[in-house]
């Protein structure tokens, strides 16, 4: 065996042969945590540690599952396996997580644990007991199928460019073309595919929101928005602090973002800036090509991690030998891409559709960064410690791109374009915070008006997407692809209000980055130093371990945009 392949943890308490093959082979061992008498603090913690180790062996039996499954959302046997875990085997773990929860709290009263990290995990058990209702799990299993359907409909959609069937992710690279017909068919052909699924797409939005909003009731909640601003732990700020955040954004990113679309207009000599115009390069040159295929992703990403630190290097080396990659698009692939900790062996698996963009590239980084990230958490003791809050894991994420950046001459030989590169990735990430700004709202919206129709989402969508877009580009003529555009964003169907920790670790990643420019070993190592810590802290202290403040005011982005403004005027001097 290589020494890259790593071992996963010894199953002390369900046995190294375990298998799961059915719920009753799994019950007796809620059975033991539920009854089991607890007479110390080293029981206690021995306790935890049993429970950990169950419900890693459950999280890693899952994980396989979905990566399967999005792996091939054709294939009905993984869909199937899929299905099962979530029709058989998570309804039940819910009701018994809900007891041993209780049973945590009660022996925490009587065993003190404070400290290393057990604060954090008993202030989010005793939010969970708050919130769960038994009515809910079977809520939770119709919830997840439906997010399945949405997964196999945009996972299937295909379109014909040069007469070649392609997938969406690939034909996106069609809209760097330098001939503008060829970028124009292209976004056509894309919009239309996807206008073509729109009232099927909204059908299955229309039972989520539904399901998702009883749920709310259920647990005694006004609207599902301030029950997930429960169940996902949100203890360190409030939606008051979203709208302050969309409210900054519109001020202080807006108005640079549509200095670059004029930039771009006038840069491509155009009467009208339509939206096929906004991918391609403005001086008219090919778009760049990081890498030609997935092997070389891969080796490219091992040497421009091996220049950041050869610890990072060696993470991705074990991964590439365990086989825990699927980078390249393919038909019938699920969209979009992840990093999914597998809690057992510690060692994540990366999914993603590359083609052979500057995009896919960030995409590599950025999952790296999580790959990073589960590394380093490894070996917390127990799985509460390894499971940190999206704010901080989107933090390692996001910084690891902005890190990234400064070797990637790995990838690009060639100093123009390897300035070209860095000043698009920075336009992006100045692009991307108002499309933060503008899912986060429009979510707030959906679910603060639950009864709401399709045309007012329409309209309210338009209203607000507007704010936060530039006012240079002309969408005359395409509107009604426009009023759907929400439908691409998979956050909003599988994982929701997941997404305004993109913005805050936006942030903070800029802000990880400015330090590992001043001092590239102190940077570094006040991120490996945040990332250790998992979940043991607030998110305040995790921030503040990296350097960083944890801050989203009007005042800290202007000063964060303005750093990312001298840069990006320091490449294109």
């Amino acid at each position: 065996m290589s020494n890259r392949i790593l071992e996963r943890r010894k199953r002390q308490f369900l046995g190294e042969d375990f298998k799961l093959e059915s719920w009753d082979l799994v019950k007796p061992f809620y059975e033991n945590l539920k009854t089991r008498e607890i007479n110390s603090k080293e029981e206690f913690v021995k306790w935890l540690r049993d429970r950990s180790e169950l419900e890693s062996y459950l999280s890693e039996n899952m994980a396989w599952r979905y990566i399967k499954m999005t792996c091939d959302t054709s294939d009905q046997e993984n869909q199937k396996a899929y299905q099962f875990f979530v029709e058989e085997i998570s309804p039940n773990t819910a009701v018994y997580s809900d007891e041993l929860n209780k049973k945590s709290l009660a022996l925490a009263e009587r065993y003190n644990l404070s400290g290393e990290g057990y604060d954090i995990m008993l202030r989010g058990l005793r939010k969970s007991v708050e919130i769960f209702r038994e009515a809910n799990i079977e809520l939770d299993t119709k919830i997840q199928l439906k997010q399945t359907e949405y997964q196999g409909i945009t996972g299937g959609m295909t379109v014909e460019i040069d007469g070649e069937e392609v997938t969406m992710p690939k034909a996106g690279t069609f809209l760097q073309a330098v001939k503008r017909s060829t970028r124009a068919e292209a976004w056509l052909k894309i919009s239309e595919r996807r206008y073509s699924e729109k009232d099927k797409l909204d059908v299955i939005f229309n039972e989520l929101r539904d399901l998702r909003h009883q749920e709310a009731l259920n647990a005694d909640f006004k609207n599902f928005r301030d029950y997930m601003f429960a169940a996902m732990g949100r203890f360190d700020y409030t939606p008051a602090d979203c709208f302050a955040f969309h409210e900054a954004v519109a001020e202080t990113v807006v108005p640079i973002v549509n200095e670059m679309t004029t930039e771009r207009k006038e840069k491509l000599g155009l009467g009208e800036l339509k939206p096929w115009d906004l991918k391609v390069d403005a001086e008219g040159r090919s778009a760049l090509k990081p890498f030609q295929n997935g092997k070389e992703l891969l080796d490219k990403t091992e040497v421009c991690f091996e220049k950041i630190d050869l610890k990072l290097s060696e993470y991705i080396k074990i991964m590439r030998e365990m086989g825990h990659f699927d980078v390249e698009s393919r038909k019938g692939k699920a969209p979009g891409g992840y990093n999914y900790p597998l809690e057992e062996i510690g060692v994540p698996f990366i999914f993603m559709n590359a083609t052979d963009s500057v995009r896919d590239l960030v995409t590599m980084v950025h999952e790296g960064g999580h790959a990073i990230h589960s590394f380093e958490v490894r070996n917390l003791p127990i799985n509460a410690f390894r499971n940190p809050t999206m704010e901080v894991a989107e933090l390692a994420s996001m910084s690891m791109e902005l890190i990234s950046m400064e070797h990637w001459d790995t990838f690009f030989e060639n100093e123009k374009d390897l300035k070209r590169a860095k000043i698009e990735h920075l336009e992006d990430i100045l692009a991307a915070l108002p499309w933060i700004a503008t899912v986060d709202k429009f979510q707030h919206w959906i679910y603060e008006n639950p009864t709401h129709t399709e045309d007012e989402r329409k309209s309210a969508w338009m209203q607000i997407n507007g704010a936060f877009s530039d006012t240079v580009t002309d969408w005359s003529g395409f509107e009604h692809f426009r009023e759907y555009s929400w439908q691409r964003q998979l956050h909003i169907y599988e994982v929701p209000f997941y997404y305004i920790e993109y913005g805050m670790a936006q942030l903070g990643a800029i802000s990880v980055w400015r330090n590992y420019k001043k001092d590239p070993k102190a940077g570094l190592d006040g991120y490996l130093a945040a990332l250790k810590l998992g979940y043991t802290k607030t998110i305040k202290e995790i921030y503040e371990a990296a350097g960083i403040k944890f801050d989203f005011s009007k005042a800290y982005i202007a000063e964060l945009m303005d750093f990312v403004k001298g840069e990006l005027a320091a490449l294109k001097a």
